[in-house]
């Protein structure tokens, strides 16, 4: 299925019902006073994260969401009934933002959360609640309150532990289907991947993390250009990047753009689309091996790490034929294995 990751909804709460003015008649009372009762609550309109969800095209088709109105109160101290709330479920990973404001309302991370996106509105008061020494018989009763309105924009960011990052053709499709069952579509021309693809990559039992492959970035990206720019954001949940650079062309490049300047490329709009994701924690992965011969692509790889001055973990792979690949993510499940003993380890010391 296509991932659809943002939508606009509009959501209304149900209105508070009516107050009543009604007085008490019945046999041998005749001065049975005011029993109008109270309005019932406007139902609520809520978001609930479910983890089977995957995409917001169900949004595509139906944008408008109310909840019931509460029912009016009637004679004899009877309140009306409340409304039902609204329940919107949406993806895991979801972020509301409210479009009026421009404000995030919430963030939906965990299978079963919920958000009041929009209240219902209260009941009026009934008659029975003015009556006073001085007004036996009041008719004044108070209309229920207006539910809430909003305009929302939902995004939905990919929950995933790594993170594909590179050119249009830099292998990255062909490096998930090498070390997960994810199968994305493959072929030698840009933007073969138009969505984000997911594959859980299984080490051994019960250790396995996920991965992402978001289409590729271009120059520009996080100004609009490409496909890459509406899902940067995608990026923003993982753990780790794996930057994936095409090595074999080394005159000219990919596009007449060398694999060094394609580095700094992708570098320059993570940094305009949000500097954090340059401190994410990011590893080089030279692909493509397999089109050189051996200490060509070697050679060629240590002159990329140098005219970079590569600091942090580098490989020299083939992702077609899956050489280099698996050592890259026992390395990985390392990794994560070693931050998570380090949260155990600050959380121990704090306790």
């Amino acid at each position: 299925m296509k991932l659809v990751d943002e939508a606009e909804i509009q959501v209304i709460a149900g209105n508070g019902g009516n107050g009543c003015v009604g007085f008490r008649r019945e046999k041998f009372i005749p001065l049975g006073g005011p029993d109008g009762g109270d309005g019932g609550n406007g139902g609520s309109v809520w978001l609930v994260a479910d983890e089977n969800l995957n995409t917001l095209i169900d949004f595509r088709h139906e944008r408008i969401f109310k909840a019931q109105r509460g029912e009016n109160g009637m004679g004899r101290q009877m309140y009306g009934k409340g409304g039902e709330d609204k329940i919107i479920t949406v993806p895991v990973g979801t972020v509301v933002i409210n479009v009026a404001t421009d404000e995030v309302i919430g963030d939906l991370t965990t299978h079963g959360d919920r958000l009041l996106v929009a209240k219902g509105g209260k009941g009026g008061l009934g008659n029975m609640h003015f009556k006073s020494s001085v007004n036996r018989s009041p008719r004044q009763a108070l209309p229920g309150e207006e539910g809430e309105e909003r305009l929302l924009k939902l995004e939905l960011k990919l929950l995933a532990d790594v993170g594909l990052l590179g050119f249009p053709n830099a292998g990255k499709s062909t490096f998930i289907r090498a070390v997960s069952a994810a199968t994305p579509k493959v072929a030698d021309y840009p933007f073969t991947t138009l969505y984000p693809n997911l594959g859980v990559v299984k080490v051994e039992n019960y250790r396995s993390f996920v991965i992402a492959d978001v289409p590729g970035l271009i120059e520009g990206a996080a100004d609009g250009a490409g496909l890459g720019t509406q899902f940067l954001r995608h990026l923003q949940r993982t753990r780790l990047l794996l930057h994936l650079v095409d090595i074999s062309p080394m005159e000219g490049g990919v596009d007449g753009v060398s694999p060094v300047e394609q580095v700094r490329a992708i570098e320059r709009e993570l940094a305009k689309h949000d500097p954090e994701l340059l401190d994410k924690p990011r590893w080089l992965i030279l692909n493509k091996a397999d089109l050189m011969f051996e200490d060509e692509a070697r050679s060629a790889a240590e002159q990329i790490i140098a005219e970079l001055d590569w600091k942090a973990p580098w490989f020299l792979v083939s992702a077609l034929g899956r050489e280099g690949t698996w050592p890259i993510m026992n390395k990985v499940m390392t990794f994560f294995d070693q931050q998570r003993e380090a949260a155990e380890e600050a959380a121990r010391e704090q306790g």
